[in-house]
C-alpha cells in the first residue's frame, strides 16, 4: 500500500531540509527552494493556477527581513511552508454539521466508481461513535447490485438500510426514508445516490430533485484522490450545479501524490470533511488541515496517533502497561498484546507515518506485506514460549531457542533477533517513562522490530 502523499512529502522535505539547520539564508537560496517546492506540486498533480498562488504567497513572507535576518531563518521558512500548506488545505478542520432538529440528512454524490456506497457506510459507523443513529437509504436504483452492495455494507457494520425492491424512482425513495427515520427514531440518514461513468444533465436534474424533495443539510461529494486533476474538475462541475457544502477523497492511501487533496479545496472553497485511509470499513477518518501539513513535512501526526491508540487500546491495560515499563517488567506477554493493539490501528504504514522523525526517507523500502509477516512470524515465536519465558527472557537457552524456533517454524537466528529488538525496546520504553533523555543519535539507532 502506498503512502499518503509519499511522492510530494518525499520531495518537499528533501528541499526543506536543505534548509532546516541554516545560520544565514540568502535570497537565492529562498528562490531555488521555491522552484523546487514549485515542481514539486506539479509533479504531485496539484492545480497550475493553485501551484503559482500559492508560491507567489510563501515567497513573499520567505522573503521578508523578518526571515532573512533571524536567528533561524531556515526554521522560520519551515514554518511559513507549513503555515502555507494547512491555508491551502482549508486552514482549520471542518466537521459535519448536524440539525438542531433531527433527522441530520446528509446526502452523497459523486461519480459511479468513486467509492460513494462504501463511504456511506464508513461514515455512518464513524458518526455512530459521537452517537448518532444511522439509517442509510439505497437511492442507487440504476447499477446492478448497487442496493445489494449498500446492504451487506450496512449488515456487516450493522446499521439499518432503507431500500424499496422494484423502485425506479429515487426521489420517492429518499421521501418515504425520512419518514421510516422519523418513526423509527434515526437522527441521522445518510442517502447514497446514483452515479454516472461522467457528468450529463440526466444525473444532474435527478440530483437536484433529490434535494428539493428532503432538504438535506449537507450534500458531501465523493471524490477518487487517485483521479488527480479529473478529481478537480468533477468538484467544481458537481458544485456550480447541486451546491455542494464538502468533500469526502477517497483512496487517498493509494495516492502517492496528493494532488487533488491539495487542489480540490482551493478550488471550489469547499472543505474537505472526510478522507479515506484504506480498504476497511473503519478507515475513515475526519480531514485536518494542519495534521496533514504535519505529516506532509515530515513532522508526525501524534494527535491522530493518540485518538487511534485511545479507540483501540484497553485504559486500564494501557496505564498497567505504563508501570510496567517504569519498572523495567515489560514482558514478552506485554509485548504480544501491544503488537495485538497496533495492528487494530490500520496499516503499518500508516502508523509509523504518524511517528515524529519517521519521515518519507525512513520509510522508502518499507515493505508493508513484508512488516505483517514478520508481525505474524514475531507473534509465532511469542506463542511458543512457556509463559516463564515470557516472563523472563534471560532463561531462553540454546535448547529452549531451538525448541521456540521448531514450534513458531522459524530459525534460532530469528529467535535470536526477537530477544535482542525486545531488549532494544525496553531500553527505549525505559527512556521514554523516564522523561525522554534520549539523544538523536539513539533514536535514531533504535530499530523497529518489524
Amino acid at each position: 500500500m502506498a503512502a499518503i502523499f509519499e511522492g510530494l512529502s518525499s520531495k518537499l522535505q528533501e528541499t526543506v531540509n536543505r534548509l532546516r539547520g541554516k545560520g544565514r539564508v540568502t535570497e537565492k537560496d529562498i528562490k531555488d527552494m521555491m522552484r523546487d517546492i514549485r515542481l514539486a506540486l506539479l509533479e504531485a498533480d496539484v492545480n497550475f493556477k493553485v501551484v503559482k498562488n500559492f508560491i507567489a504567497r510563501i515567497s513573499e513572507r520567505a522573503l521578508g527581513q523578518d526571515v532573512l535576518e533571524s536567528l533561524t531563518p531556515g526554521q522560520q521558512i519551515i514554518k511559513i511552508v507549513h503555515e502555507g500548506l494547512i491555508e491551502l488545505m482549508g486552514g482549520s478542520a471542518s466537521k459535519i454539521t448536524f440539525s438542531p432538529r433531527p433527522p441530520t440528512t446528509i446526502m452523497m454524490v459523486g461519480l459511479q466508481g468513486s467509492g460513494k456506497t462504501t463511504t456511506s457506510g464508513k461514515l455512518a459507523a464513524m458518526l455512530r461513535k459521537q452517537g448518532k443513529n444511522p439509517l442509510l437509504v439505497a437511492c442507487d436504483v440504476y447499477r446492478p447490485a448497487a442496493v445489494k452492495q449498500l446492504q451487506v455494507v450496512g449488515s456487516q457494520l450493522n446499521i439499518p438500510v432503507y431500500a424499496e425492491e422494484g423502485s425506479t424512482d429515487p426521489v420517492a425513495i429518499a421521501a418515504a426514508a425520512l419518514r421510516r427515520a422519523a418513526e423509527q427514531q434515526h437522527d441521522l440518514v445518510i442517502i447514497d445516490t446514483a452515479g454516472r461513468l461522467h457528468i450529463n444533465e440526466e444525473l444532474m436534474d435527478e440530483l437536484v430533485n433529490i434535494k428539493a424533495a428532503v432538504a438535506p443539510h449537507e450534500i458531501l461529494l465523493v471524490v477518487d484522490a487517485m483521479t488527480g486533476q479529473d478529481a478537480v474538475n468533477v468538484a467544481e462541475s458537481f458544485n456550480a450545479k447541486l451546491g455542494i457544502d464538502g468533500i469526502a477523497l477517497t483512496k487517498l492511501d493509494g495516492d502517492t501524490r496528493g494532488g487533488a487533496a491539495l487542489s480540490v479545496m482551493a478550488v471550489t472553497g469547499k472543505p474537505i470533511k472526510a478522507i479515506g485511509v484504506g480498504e476497511k470499513l473503519g478507515d475513515i477518518e475526519q480531514f485536518f488541515p494542519d495534521r496533514m501539513a504535519s505529516r506532509i513535512l515530515g513532522m508526525g501526526d501524534v494527535l491522530t496517533l493518540i485518538e487511534k491508540a485511545q479507540e483501540h487500546f484497553d485504559e486500564k491495560k494501557a496505564a498497567e502497561l505504563e508501570k510496567k515499563m517504569r519498572t523495567m517488567r515489560f514482558t514478552f506477554g506485554d509485548y504480544l498484546d501491544q503488537m495485538q493493539q497496533i495492528k487494530k490501528m490500520g496499516p503499518l504504514s500508516q502508523v509509523l507515518g504518524m511517528l515524529p522523525g519517521i519521515n518519507s526517507k525512513a520509510m522508502q523500502g518499507f515493505d508493508e506485506e513484508q512488516g505483517e509477516k514478520r508481525l505474524v512470524l514475531i507473534e509465532a515465536m511469542i506463542n511458543s514460549m512457556t509463559l516463564k519465558e515470557r516472563d523472563d527472557p534471560d532463561i531462553i537457552n540454546g535448547s529452549r531457542k531451538r525448541r521456540i524456533a521448531a514450534g513458531s517454524g522459524t530459525s534460532v537466528q530469528e529467535v535470536n533477533k526477537l530477544l535482542k529488538d525486545f531488549e532494544n525496546i525496553k531500553r527505549m520504553f525505559k527512556m521514554m517513562a523516564d522523561g525522554g533523555k534520549m539523544g538523536s543519535k539513539k533514536l535514531k539507532n533504535m530499530r523497529l522490530p518489524f
